[in-house]
């Protein structure tokens, strides 16, 4: 008997309508057959030609459209709308620029089927620059019209290689015994089981600005028993656009004072600590500190 497991994709956007193309065109030519996956775009209150863009790709695949006034910044909302709409077991986070290879899909659901245990599992994620360091040579590195075989190029000549591979490289690709998994779960490209971002109380809306609200989902996810990973086979690239590196750091640090008040451990206050400490080196500052594990630590204060 073939798998039943089937998933849903989760595009929230705002007014990247070229972008968002760009994925709904790699969504398209996914091998995962039409039927075992949905594609739910949330637009957050977009002034262009989303709502057009995303009815060229009606015919193409299995796709829902939502829309939420302009109220500012709330991504979180918009994600949480596509989990309240899944229809399948696995939902799949994917960020409007990022352009998958056509197993992806395939590779996330194999992935969710081989085992027992909740699995919150990164993509690798080609082309991400913190910075946008490298955007004219990625843009003209990348054939978008041929996804497959510039990520399959890519990843053969180690050009632009996932922004976490030395994490990876270094603690496996299973990573999940670690103390904070969680802060290399980043919704651009990762999926979890539905039932369980449901049981967990979804993403936080009181995020209102960039950053970190991946983070604070992935935090209960672990806590929930999640085993965390990235499966090399999910590949994508995440193709660049216009951004500002230091708005973004400024708004993700008032973000992580809000993780490291809303759950007052010693692991997550040290997402407030200055100079701030690398995402890289997190789990080994835990360790050369002895600090306890959030679960052990609130075991004891109670």
């Amino acid at each position: 008997m073939g798998s039943s497991t089937r998933c849903t994709v989760i595009v929230p956007t705002y007014n990247r309508e070229g972008l968002l193309r760009l994925t709904l065109a790699s969504l398209a030519a996914q091998d995962l057959h039409r039927d075992r996956f949905e594609v739910l775009v949330v637009d957050d209150g977009s002034t262009d030609g989303t709502a057009n863009a995303v009815r060229e790709f009606d015919d193409r695949v299995d796709l829902r459209y939502f829309h939420q006034p302009d109220e500012g910044f709330r991504v979180a909302r918009a994600r949480n709308v596509g989990i309240r709409h899944a229809r399948n077991e696995i939902c799949v986070f994917v960020d409007s620029g990022v352009l998958l290879h056509s197993t992806s899909l395939s590779a996330h659901v194999t992935a969710h089927e081989a085992t027992p245990e909740p699995l919150a599992l990164n993509g690798y994620v080609y082309c991400f620059n913190l910075g946008n360091e490298d955007a004219r040579l990625i843009r003209k590195a990348v054939d978008t019209d041929d996804v497959d075989s510039t990520i399959e190029s890519m990843a053969r000549t180690g050009a632009w290689p996932d922004v976490r591979e030395p994490f990876y490289t270094r603690y496996s690709d299973d990573f999940g015994h670690l103390p904070a998994p969680w802060l290399m779960y980043w919704t651009c490209h990762a999926s979890a089981r539905t039932e369980q971002v449901r049981a967990v109380g979804m993403f936080d809306e009181a995020f209102r600005q960039w950053g970190g609200e991946d983070l604070d989902l992935a935090y209960r996810l672990h806590r929930d028993g999640a085993r965390f990973g990235v499966d090399r086979a999910a590949r994508s690239l995440h193709y660049p656009h216009d951004k500002d590196h230091g708005d973004n750091s400024r708004s993700a640090r008032e973000n992580y004072r809000y993780i490291a008040e809303k759950y007052r451990t010693p692991i997550t206050r040290l997402l407030t600590e200055e100079p701030a400490i690398r995402f890289s080196l997190f789990n080994e500052v835990i360790a050369e500190r002895g600090l306890p594990t959030c679960a052990d630590y609130l075991a004891r204060a109670r």
